[in-house]
């Protein structure tokens, strides 16, 4: 197997490497990405659910506002600038306004070099593809000084050999492609809570306390 493939990457020129680096950096890219959107689902539930939303429930903003101020995670750095606007008894618009700028600066840190793998699969792609050409000029440059008789073996065991520059770009392009979308995905998923998070606080301010028992 590893004989197979060290002879397929062999014959495929010098476009195999760079292809090769090409793949690298974009699996290099997925694992950091997966890993950081993991760690911030993680510290998004445990700050929320388990700090922020209890305390907004009872209606105690001040200790809501220090449970965010004291968390690390994007949820809390967006409840912070929506709770702040609050405390400060500013309208309700003013305090969504302020949420979704909390979620304009947390977006990029969560979006950050995840487009670079779909950039990285159309690049293994093309690099395959001019591998491939340059391959077939250069067997069509041989085979023209070629015996007559060794023309059709050596033209197709010559294009064989530069379709392979092709196939790896294309094995490198299609999983980098994959991860790009699941990585979406859970950015994605990642913003429904930031929203599904404001409008709970937003639903909070909105309901009439219940009168005390007498």
């Amino acid at each position: 197997m590893l004989e197979t493939v060290a002879r397929f990457f062999q014959e495929g020129g010098t476009f195999m490497y760079p292809i090769a680096v090409v793949l690298a950096i974009g699996l290099a890219i997925t694992l950091e990405r997966f890993i950081y959107l993991s760690g911030v689902r993680r510290r998004n539930r445990l700050a929320f659910e388990k700090g922020i939303l209890p305390l907004l429930r009872k209606r105690d903003y001040q200790r809501a506002m220090k449970a965010a101020n004291a968390s690390d995670s994007a949820i809390a750095e967006i409840m912070s600038a929506g709770i702040g606007r609050l405390l400060n008894n500013h309208r309700r618009e003013d305090v969504e306004y302020a949420m979704e700028e909390g979620l304009m600066e947390v977006l990029p840190r969560l979006e950050k070099r995840t487009q670079y793998l779909s950039t990285l699969a159309n690049v293994a792609t093309l690099l395959g593809l001019l591998g491939t050409i340059i391959g077939l000029i250069a067997a069509f440059t041989a085979v023209a000084a070629a015996d007559p008789s060794q023309k059709a073996s050596l033209l197709s065991e010559s294009i064989s050999v530069a379709m392979n520059t092709t196939a790896f770009g294309l094995m490198s392009a299609i999983p980098l492609l994959m991860f790009h979308a699941v990585l979406q995905t859970r950015t994605n998923e990642i913003v429904d809570t930031f929203e599904m998070a404001g409008v709970k606080l937003l639903n909070i301010i909105s309901e009439k306390p219940e009168p005390a028992a007498a």
